[in-house]
């Protein structure tokens, strides 16, 4: 049987000691839960890229989260400009797929936007541009952006309702400063 006093987080070495697993744990499910509500509110096709974006965000805390978020926001949405024009113009095409990538890569240069955005954006234009579908790729694209920013949303704002927690290694019992704004090393 499991015991919650074992439990090792493997990203950075500390352990979850009692409570706070099954804390966070339910953190976690209300924010995927949340984000795909939210899709469906919106009557958003694909709404599973809103869970799966908040959860991405939600281990975040405040500052780290806003950042990322930021630069996560500007890829999604340079991903989905970029794919919704080739789309329109060229179609699925590898060759077409490897320029925009290439094009999109110098777009976050120019906009000094960090390797998160590429990374977010670059998934966006895959999404968008190769997987065939038969609505129009701007509808398409502002799809994946809609879906995407609802995910960023809820995760910003449980981040602010209901923060993180982390767990001080040396004691096992939650750290209070970390409450903070101040980002976790991870």
């Amino acid at each position: 049987m499991l015991n919650l006093n074992d439990v090792e987080r493997v990203s950075d070495g500390t352990q979850w000691r009692g409570w706070p697993v099954l804390v966070d744990s339910a953190r976690m499910a209300v924010a995927a839960v949340v984000s795909v509500l939210v899709a469906q509110l919106f009557r958003l096709p694909e709404k599973h890229w809103a869970p799966i974006t908040t959860l991405v965000i939600t281990q975040s805390s405040l500052g780290a989260a806003l950042s990322v978020s930021w630069q996560r926001f500007v890829g999604t949405a340079l991903g989905a400009l970029v794919g919704a024009i080739a789309a329109s113009y060229f179609g699925p095409h590898l060759l077409v797929f490897g320029i925009c990538v290439f094009i999109l890569g110098l777009l976050c240069a120019v906009l000094r936007s960090d390797r998160t955005a590429y990374r977010f954006g670059a998934v966006t234009l895959a999404i968008v541009l190769l997987i065939l579908r038969t609505g129009l790729a701007r509808q398409i694209a502002f799809h994946r952006f809609a879906e995407v920013s609802i995910g960023i949303a809820v995760a910003l704002i449980l981040t602010v309702v209901w923060p993180e927690r982390e767990i001080a290694p040396s004691e096992g019992k939650p750290n209070p400063s970390v409450r903070t704004l101040q980002p976790k090393h991870r």
